[in-house]
């Protein structure tokens, strides 16, 4: 199955005994209800979103981390033992681990990761991998839904592994209340080249293997980066994340953002820094509470994750549109014989769309 062909797949075709029992099993804490409801929530099952639907009154508590930075920046390895350390303090985490779609199957490439070994046999650790599922940033849609379930569960703790695709993950700013960027030591042509995308998005650096050589070139440079306020403008808006970020006060003047992205050195394999960089975690997550910020990002989100509902089922309409009709194959035939072009299929199609949006007598309304 699809996204699309569940974007349009009737949830109500779905059993609700089984979703109430999906629900109820995850707010008492079962795990296989928790592990059943992720499934059902990237398979875009029926019933899916009513089940995430129901789970909405049990979420915010949960403090949602995101990790991202490039490829053998040891990721898996700082997130295993940022699993092990919050334990330790006797706090839950839920774990989504994004990896590679395949491009013929659409499933993850890694499967569960086995590099997250610490906490192995913990059921208060609950790892989970996901697929990318091609989604530019490599999360997919399904990830934002994946933290609400955990969130409703009880976690307290959410941390996001991206793929480690390079500048494409601005993505994670969207799901996650604080982002951590890795930095691997080397020469400045490592920040020279993350500059031009993630870095914008960090709330927190982290030089990882800070134990081997450029380590100290590569802080020095973050600490220029920061002090410059320097990076190109971002494609998203970046909410209140990276450097150089300004607030609106009530006169209209811009201020400089209260939060100056911290750089902590870890050497994740020993376990060092990690202590100080959960401590940076929770000074931001105050940042964004004392300030209100962490709401306004609240408020952003839902917009977005409002917007996506509507394209995927806007796009799955279309799809079934374009099936009616004969099929894409038969439309782009018939541009190339001369009989039509693209913009007149595209307005055709889109027509029943407009014809029924002007019907509507008044705008739904939200009590």
């Amino acid at each position: 199955m699809t996204e699309n062909d569940a974007a349009t797949e009737p949830t109500e075709s779905a059993p609700t005994d089984e979703i109430d029992a999906l629900r109820s099993g995850l707010l008492a804490g079962d795990h296989r209800a928790l592990a059943r409801t992720i499934s059902k929530i990237e398979d875009r099952a029926p019933g899916y979103r009513r089940l995430v639907g129901s789970l909405f009154d049990h979420t915010g508590t949960a403090d949602v981390i995101g990790v991202t930075g490039s490829p053998g920046a040891g990721k898996s390895t700082l997130v295993d033992k940022l699993a092990e350390t919050y334990r330790d303090r006797g706090e839950t985490v839920g774990i989504i681990a994004i990896d590679p779609s395949s491009p013929f199957s659409g499933g993850a490439v890694l499967g569960d990761r086995i590099r997250m070994a610490s906490t192995v046999g913990d059921m208060d650790v609950f790892v989970r991998s996901m697929s990318a599922r091609g989604t530019l940033g490599g999360l997919s849609t399904a990830t934002a839904d994946a933290v609400k379930a955990m969130d409703a569960f009880g976690k307290d703790k959410i941390i996001i592994e991206t793929v480690g695709a390079g500048q494409n993950e601005i993505d994670i700013v969207r799901t996650a209340d604080t982002v951590a960027v890795l930095v691997p030591p080397g020469s400045g042509d490592a920040v020279q080249t993350l500059k031009a995308g993630i870095l914008e998005i960090a709330d927190v650096f982290v030089v990882n293997k800070a134990d081997r050589d450029g380590a100290d070139r590569t802080v020095q440079e973050l600490l220029e980066m920061i002090e410059l306020g320097d990076g190109p403008s971002f494609s998203v808006d970046p909410g209140h994340h990276g450097p150089g970020s300004v607030e609106t006060s009530d006169d209209g003047d811009a201020e400089p953002s209260e939060w100056r992205p911290p750089i902590v050195e870890t050497i994740a394999t020993d376990g060092v820094g990690v202590d100080e960089l959960i401590d940076e975690f929770a000074a931001h997550a105050d940042h964004l509470r004392d300030t209100g910020e962490g709401d306004k990002r609240t408020r952003r989100r839902h917009a977005e994750e409002i917007r996506t509902l509507l394209r995927e089922d806007l796009h799955g309409l279309l799809e079934d549109e374009l099936d009616r009709v004969g099929g894409i194959d038969e439309l782009a035939s018939a541009v190339a014989g001369g009989r039509t072009d693209p913009y007149t299929i595209a307005g055709e199609l889109l027509e029943p769309v407009e014809t029924c949006l002007g019907q509507l007598d008044e705008s739904p309304t939200i009590e």
